[in-house]
């Protein structure tokens, strides 16, 4: 693999990681004409749908890594079992999640978010609902992505994310900002991109693929052996969203506790940081399909010298986003029509994080990535369990409520965990363990 390829392969992955962000940018400035008590109420349940839906995504990526190993091995018929198992584990792992969120919406919203005003609760009690009911649609668009990013057919990714993403923000235009209907609007709108987007997804995949050779009844044959190796980088890995995400929900939780002026400043910084991110995190994306290629092809050399490829430009892309966005952060702050008396602390949040993760943000976040598609999944979760709950959660706590520092406090004790656990990520790569494992 040259680096022609790996840019052929990077540019549709950078374009659908900019149009997500920048869609989610769109909406939740749209649903901010509703009123704080709906950018809160969206923002919280967002918080518990990240949480769940990295679950099936972290499944989404297993088969990635498993299709990108047997694609560089060059054993196209397992590359199509491959494909076909992520797909229905995926799928059926997303309908349960659904279900029982659904179940038990009421518990679920009392527990984690019932200091929170009853219109803001009776907001979030909407959205909850009909975001599960969506799960099992933006499933299928993740497997069939990922198993298409595992060949490194990112162009088609591209297209089917573009679907469902741009029609996503075509519905919110008509059902919040023409209809006015708020939460309920943002609701259907989601139901219906995410089900369209899983239409198109197993339509190319069935009819339009040259490659994968897939028939709809390879979706309900798929043997143990390859649900296994599956589940061998997606079982960690999703253990590892989940106590992940699930840390990133606790500090939601104390930020209620700091009122609805404290979590609509959460909110858009915590969008504007994504905005900075998009070459990053596209980065980490691409470089699954990459090592995970090296690998099977058994060439450890080539997947060490793109890892550090990818790591510096990782950094340099933080640092030239951040020198060409700051100057404009009134503009891009005016796209949600804060408060004026929160302005002054998103830009506060937002400098301490663009400095900060010019450093840390590739070793904790890209590196990772590249071990995973190497095998080492479960060595890169559990530190990614360990470093997010004794530093984000509990020094979040202590920054953000003990000690009084509030929102600024919880994102320090963020980047304070990225600096730890990509120090812990660099020291197992300089290290053979990583490459150790037998996948294929």
């Amino acid at each position: 693999m040259d680096y022609r390829q790996i840019i052929a392969l990077f540019i549709p992955i950078l374009i659908d990681q900019a149009f997500i962000v920048g869609l989610n940018l769109v909406n939740t400035a749209m649903i901010s004409s509703s009123g704080v008590a709906a950018v809160s109420a969206v923002n919280m349940v967002d918080s518990l749908n990240i949480f769940l839906i990295n679950v099936f995504v972290a499944v989404a990526t297993g088969g990635t890594v498993v299709v990108a190993q047997y694609k560089g091995s060059g054993n196209d018929s397992m590359v199509s079992r491959a494909s076909a198992a992520t797909v229905t584990a995926v799928a059926m792992i997303a309908l349960t999640i659904g279900l029982l969120i659904m179940g038990f919406h009421t518990p679920v919203l009392n527990v984690l978010f019932g200091t929170a005003s009853a219109e803001v609760l009776g907001n979030a009690r909407v959205y909850m609902i009909g975001s599960s009911i969506s799960y099992v649609g933006i499933a299928v668009v993740q497997a069939v992505c990922g198993a298409l990013r595992g060949i490194g057919k990112t162009r088609a990714s591209l297209a089917l994310s573009l679907i469902m993403n741009l029609l996503y923000v075509l519905l919110n235009i008509v059902f919040i900002t023409l209809l006015h209907m708020g939460v309920l609007g943002m609701t259907i709108a989601v139901n219906i991109a995410r089900y369209v987007g899983a239409a198109c997804a197993l339509y190319y995949l069935f009819k339009l693929d040259v490659t994968l050779h897939l028939r709809i009844r390879d979706l309900f044959h798929f043997p143990l052996s390859m649900l296994r190796k599956i589940m061998f980088i997606g079982v960690p890995f999703a253990a590892e969203q989940m106590f992940f995400n699930g840390g990133k929900l606790l500090t939601q939780v104390f930020i209620v506790s700091l009122g609805t002026y404290a979590i609509a400043t959460n909110a858009i910084s915590g969008s504007l940081a994504m905005v900075f991110q998009i070459p990053a995190s596209a980065m980490s994306l691409a470089i699954v399909t990459v090592v995970g290629q090296c690998i099977g092809r058994g060439n450890i050399a080539d997947a060490r010298k793109f890892i550090k490829s990818f790591l510096w430009l990782g950094s340099i892309s933080l640092a030239l986003i951040g020198l060409i966005l700051m100057p404009f952060f009134r503009p891009l702050v005016g796209l949600f029509d804060p408060p004026p008396e929160i302005v002054d602390d998103i830009f506060l949040v937002l400098l301490v994080n663009t400095l900060a993760q010019v450093p840390l943000w590739a070793i904790s976040f890209i590196l990772p990535s590249a071990l995973r598609a190497a095998g080492d999944s479960k060595f890169t979760s559990i530190t990614s369990m360990l470093t997010m709950w004794l530093f984000r959660v509990i020094l979040g706590y202590i920054l953000g409520i003990t000690l009084n520092f509030g929102i600024l406090g919880v994102w320090l004790a963020m980047n304070c965990e990225w600096g730890v656990r990509g120090a812990i990520f660099l020291w197992r790569f300089r290290g053979k363990k990583w490459y150790a494992h037998k996948l294929i």
